[in-house]
């Protein structure tokens, strides 16, 4: 179309003006956007009560907004021969037999947003054929008959939105063959049932907005053939509707924005052949873009995922087939990186927008920095560094290469879940831990009794997804308690804890806490003992009973969360031990089982193997003190369960860290490496 003109052309020195009003040539455009320049009529803001009289005979434009007119008679306008556009909005109709509008065949558009309409009946507009614009949003509608629109065949534009209206009824659109644009929005509408919007084949623009959605249905949208631009924007969608969208072939333009979805799922956007830009904006719950989210779209170019405050994770394999992608939107959300893969995986990526992210500058987003990187950073001067301390508010292009470490330590986001969550006993509840890592990590949980949960693998009702969800199908108030999630690869581990309250509570730990021996050998004794629910942390402490002062100190031990056993080596044959376990709990409880075991006397075969041992022993550590340079700490000599007079000296040479017992998933770990 024209662009408008700056000018408009005054009429009043041609034909009689009512008074106040202002009668001008000014630009036009019609419903299908064809230019033209129409004589109008302004009579806006005059809080009159009737329409002027004696309008000019040539007004093709019609202004009496915002006054206090409550009727119309058809004898008020029937002489304008010429009307084509009428606006009666902020008035005062309340009923639409109020207009009078009996026989208007010229009139394209009609304006009766923000009046007092209530209900609208059966043939509501009668000899108004030309329609092709209606407005009646901001009204108060809650009832509009089946065949309300009858008559309005060449209807293109219509709002209802902002009403309260609590259905959406597929008859009403039977009467409007060729509606190109439907916006019903904003109304108390829940749910949109199969086939509401059958009958609309050449719509083509259909606005959903703000109407507390909380599912569509599988063939909601069914027969919208024509349809490029949808949105659903403000309600309550939890997850993404895909069935529901892949019945609409032609769409363009997705809004997904303010929605509580927490997730965007393996496949939720699949095979939308002709989809060009896609709106995840605004979503408070929103975690992830997992695995394959976003698939086989080969006209996308544009992804807006900006003012999400948890999303920390997009999955290096988010995106898949998206040949076409120009722009990437990620800013303001609460990724600490974005992984190179993802980026690889958009070829035709031209501009990326990542500031106003917790960005932790190590191994993950090196690329930024590479040499090979063309694409277009937006705002980069606030593409800031947020870890590590010493790179803190850098730019994240001025930090050199090479001092970022080519690995890096998992980190759980404190944005994936909070650290309490109250429920109700049968809720299905769903807690998000995400990390990044150079190597990838892997994710597990652990639940309040102690029991390993791994991705992939079912455990009653409990199930974790690979990208580090935990999904619990009916919750009991015996379940409630401390999650923790942990995070780990080849360099370490991060974990992160949820107290989830069933009910407004959690178990208490009544359970009498017992310490059992499992095995005792001349230098080493294996305990054991039963889960408990709500353990926040462990400690097991042990010394000998001997009065020697080289001897009586006490040893304590960190027990991991999830660990039932622990081996504690190192120890003196044929004497006496005391141990305890130490356990505070999530209700501010804390208990202690104790323990007494004497080790067996060592064997002629026990001491081979304890001297072999020490001699391996022995060696290995010669050449790692050689190495270290604290052969100076060979000088001392205390007692020790082996026969070598050296070895002890060595052993006080190792840092405390090395010389700590192993629990149950590590026993022998340690003789298996000295003897290698």
């Amino acid at each position: 179309a024209d662009p408008i003109p700056t000018t408009v052309t005054s009429c009043s020195a041609l034909v009689k003006c009512p008074l106040q009003c202002v009668c001008q040539i000014r630009p036009w455009y019609t419903p299908r956007s064809a230019y033209r320049e129409a004589a109008t009529v302004d009579c806006n803001d005059l809080f009159i009560t009737a329409v002027p009289e004696d309008l000019p005979a040539g007004t093709h434009t019609l202004l009496l907004q915002s006054n206090n007119i409550a009727r119309l008679e058809q004898s008020e306008l029937d002489y304008l021969r010429n009307l084509t556009e009428l606006d009666l909005s902020q008035n005062s109709f309340s009923n639409v037999w109020d207009f009078g509008l009996k026989s208007m065949p010229q009139l394209l558009s009609l304006h009766l947003e923000e009046n007092r309409l209530t209900e609208l009946p059966d043939s509501s507009f009668p000899g108004l054929s030309s329609l092709q614009e209606l407005y009646l949003n901001h009204n108060q509608l809650r009832r509009i008959a089946p065949r309300a629109f009858a008559g309005l065949s060449s209807l293109l534009r219509l709002h209802l939105n902002s009403n309260l209206l609590q259905m959406v009824d597929s008859r009403w659109f039977q009467m409007l063959p060729s509606l190109e644009i439907l916006m019903i929005g904003g109304n108390r509408v829940d749910a949109i049932l199969d086939m509401n919007f059958r009958p609309l084949s050449n719509l083509r623009s259909l606005v959903l907005a703000g109407m507390n959605l909380r599912e569509i249905s599988d063939f909601a949208l069914e027969g919208l053939r024509s349809l490029e631009s949808l949105s659903f924007y403000d309600n309550k969608l939890v997850t993404v509707p895909k069935r529901a969208l892949q019945r609409v072939p032609s769409l363009k333009f997705l809004d997904l924005n303010k929605n509580p979805l927490q997730r965007v799922r393996q496949s939720d956007f699949t095979n939308m052949l002709h989809l060009k830009e896609l709106g995840l904006n605004n979503m408070e719950e929103l975690v992830s873009i997992d695995k394959f989210a976003l698939i086989n779209l080969p006209e996308l170019t544009k992804l807006d995922v900006t003012n999400n405050p948890k999303l920390s994770f997009i999955h290096p394999n988010a995106f898949h087939h998206l040949p076409q992608m120009e722009t990437l939107m990620l800013n303001n959300n609460a990724l600490s990186a974005l992984h190179k893969q993802t980026v690889e995986s958009l070829p035709n990526l031209q501009e990326i927008s990542i500031h106003s992210n917790p960005i932790r500058c190590d191994c993950v987003i090196r690329w930024v920095n590479s040499t090979e990187t063309r694409i277009r950073f937006i705002e980069p001067q606030s593409t800031l560094c947020a870890e590590p301390p010493d790179l803190k508010r850098r730019h994240i292009r001025d930090v050199p290469f090479r001092e970022m470490t080519d690995r890096c330590l998992p980190l759980i986001s404190t944005q994936s879940f909070p650290s309490r969550l109250e429920v109700m006993d049968g809720d299905n509840i769903s807690l998000h831990c995400r990390a990044m890592a150079e190597p990838d990590p892997e994710i597990y949980w652990v639940t309040p009794s102690g029991v390993k949960l791994i991705p992939y693998a079912h455990d009653g009702r409990y199930k974790v997804h690979p990208e580090g969800t935990l999904e619990i199908m009916g919750i009991s108030a015996q379940e409630a308690g401390l999650y923790t999630c942990v995070a780990h690869n080849l360099l370490g581990a991060d974990t992160k804890r949820i107290t989830v309250l069933v009910n407004s509570s959690f178990p208490h730990s009544e359970a009498s806490l017992e310490l059992v021996v499992l095995d005792i050998q001349p230098y080493h004794i294996l305990l054991t003992w039963k889960p408990h629910l709500n353990a926040v942390s462990s400690n097991l402490t042990w010394s000998s009973f001997l009065l020697s002062s080289s001897l009586d100190t006490t040893n304590v031990a960190r027990i991991p969360l999830g660990t039932h056993a622990y081996n504690i080596t190192r120890l003196h044959q044929d004497t006496e031990y005391w141990a305890c376990l130490h356990v505070a709990f999530v209700d501010l409880q804390a208990k202690v089982a104790c323990i007494n075991a004497r080790t067996k006397e060592a064997t002629r075969h026990h001491r081979f193997l304890g001297d072999r041992q020490c001699l391996l022993t022995l060696l290995a550590l010669s050449i790692l003190l050689l190495a270290t340079g604290l052969v100076a700490r060979l000088i001392s000599h205390k007692p020790t369960p082996c026969s070598f007079p050296l070895l002890p000296p060595l052993l006080a040479a190792i840092p405390q860290s090395e010389a700590e017992g192993m629990d149950g998933s590590h026993m022998g770990q340690t003789e298996q490496k000295w003897q290698q």
